[in-house]
């Protein structure tokens, strides 16, 4: 499928929030998910909003709360989101941030497709690749001291996904890992 083409499906849907169209990428860690996102949001001109900055540290607890009070609300109703987002460093939500209210949101992260904010969600996006392929990108991202939470966290996505049925809910499925590039203004959709 083209990169277009995609962008062409969320101009074309309702708005959902507001009078933004909200695409919600989601998908386990290391699938490509960030990459996605990135790519749709600039041939969209979107702003990014990326879960791990309203995620608590190592967990998933609490993290559609934050996305819908500090982010979905506010851009709903037309306002610029204004949030601290987490540092992971200091280990406390503190990194001011400012999320502009826009036609398009894209949002993306483990977690980003789930029920809560379904009815509010103009395109919902399930990424994967393999799990060999997810822990490398992992490790690679953030060495040893990273890769030490990665099975607990695989755990808890593998848990979010079951309960939510994110990968069938999905309007669109990528392949994150696809075995031939598609190329660079493509994305290799799965059935």
């Amino acid at each position: 499928m083209r990169l277009a083409d995609l962008a062409g499906q969320v101009r074309d849907a309702p708005a959902r929030l507001g009078g933004t169209r909200l695409v919600l990428v989601d998908g386990p860690a290391g699938s490509g998910k960030t990459t996605l996102a990135g790519r749709l949001a600039a041939e969209l001109d979107a702003p990014v909003v990326h879960l791990d900055d309203l995620y608590a540290g190592w967990t998933l607890d609490g993290v559609v709360d934050r996305l819908t009070g500090w982010v979905l609300d506010p851009v709903a109703a037309g306002r610029d989101a204004v949030f601290d987002a987490y540092d992971w460093h200091a280990g406390a939500f503190r990194v001011p941030t400012t999320v502009p209210a826009g036609p398009v949101l894209v949002v993306e992260g483990c977690g980003a497709g789930a029920h809560r904010v379904a009815d509010r969600a103009s395109l919902l996006v399930w990424v994967q690749a393999p799990p060999e392929v997810c822990a490398r990108r992992w490790a690679d991202r953030g060495g040893a001291a990273m890769t030490a939470f990665q099975p607990g966290w695989a755990r808890a996505e593998a848990e979010v996904f079951a309960r939510e049925g994110t990968r069938v809910r999905a309007d669109v499925r990528v392949d994150g890992a696809p075995a031939q590039d598609p190329g660079p203004d493509r994305v290799a959709v799965l059935p």
